[in-house]
């Protein structure tokens, strides 16, 4: 598996040059004036076509130090940022050749944090410093019913079983990436985080670094009857002026459960989600989503964020070539049960 150092470049320009749907807090779209104009594909649509990073700081859900704050000062975003910086410049500093080795049972850790690549930034919308993606419900928190929650919990569970593979996560099992970076909603994790976008007439392909997951999105179609629930559900994309919509349903019942750097969630089967994929200038596209799940939440909830061009290529992820991961876990869970003494790794995704 390889990774590479992305190019990441947050800053917007001022919201004439950007033009497309300028997004008060509430998220309600109002129309700009003089808006961007983006290339176009020679059928007329415009062109998304190019690698685009979803890689940022800012998580899925407003961090508790940041309660009703949703827009954060250039200030407290600074103290934010400089504080993961000198995180990453002493996770990257060379290993002492003379510590001592572990004590038994600690856990050693996985990748080190040349393999890591979350990017250093904050999301910045219209300007704006946002301290979550979600921006509905205005808290910032996914709106569980009491279902969901115990849908959440019941998983979590379920994940810490070493029976056997297929209660294993299925990043784990190399099936889809790890976390949401195929979507959809298309989430940022901890490396990986590019997705490239090819276009054609009759299909937009979203194709993520993490674990080569190619979804294809069919333009101008139905859901397909019956249901085939894949991995990353049915989509059918359109139009909507400049904006390519794409809604997904019916997805896999395994792949239930998502994550997103330190959050997860938990959705359906019949789990509703609608994407706009917005290009706002030459290097920006505004990704924007709503997820409709009312068997495990009380309300759709929504969310926003830039995905960034970049001039570095797709990297073969090449999960099954190199999974020694998933023996070595379960020959670890049959060892531990012949001496008679629990096992809980702590390193999993």
């Amino acid at each position: 598996m390889q990774i590479h150092r992305l190019v990441l470049s947050l800053t917007l320009t001022t919201m004439t040059a950007l033009g497309g749907l300028i997004w008060g807090l509430t998220g309600a779209p109002v129309s700009a004036q003089n808006a961007y104009q983006p290339a176009r594909t020679e059928w007329g649509v415009p062109d998304l076509q190019g690698i685009w990073s979803i890689a940022t700081q800012t998580t899925l859900e407003r961090p508790e130090r940041f309660n009703g704050k949703p827009v954060l000062t250039e200030e407290e975003a600074l103290q934010f940022e400089s504080a993961v910086q000198a995180r990453n410049e002493a996770a990257s500093a060379p290993s002492d050749p003379s510590r001592a080795p572990p004590r038994e049972g600690v856990n050693v850790g996985g990748y080190n944090n040349f393999w890591m690549d979350p990017g250093e930034r904050l999301i910045r919308v219209n300007g704006e410093i946002r301290s979550a993606i979600l921006i509905d419900p205005p808290d910032g928190k996914l709106p569980y019913n009491d279902t969901g929650r115990l849908n959440h919990q019941t998983t979590m569970a379920i994940r810490e079983g070493y029976d056997g593979p297929e209660v294993r996560p299925m990043g784990e099992r190399c099936l889809v990436g790890f976390g949401s970076t195929a979507g959809p909603p298309k989430l940022p994790v901890s490396y990986n985080n590019n997705t490239q976008i090819i276009q054609n007439k009759d299909y937009v392909v979203l194709l993520a670094e993490m674990n080569h997951d190619a979804r294809i999105v069919r333009l101008g179609k139905s859901f397909r009857e019956p249901p085939t629930y894949d991995w990353m559900g049915d989509s059918i994309g359109y139009y909507e002026g400049d904006t390519l919509v794409v809604e997904t349903t019916h997805f896999h019942p395994q792949q239930s459960f998502r994550s997103s750097l330190t959050h997860r969630f938990y959705a359906s089967s019949k789990m509703h989600v609608v994407e706009r994929f917005t290009r706002i200038s030459d290097d920006v596209i505004q990704y924007e989503f709503t997820v409709t799940d009312a068997e495990n939440y009380s309300q759709p909830w929504s969310g926003i964020m830039p995905m960034n061009k970049t001039d570095e290529p797709i990297y073969e992820y090449a999960c099954h070539e190199g999974n020694y991961a998933m023996p070595g876990i379960l020959a670890g869970a049959r060892r531990a049960e012949a001496d008679g003494v629990p096992y809980a790794p702590t390193y999993s995704f």
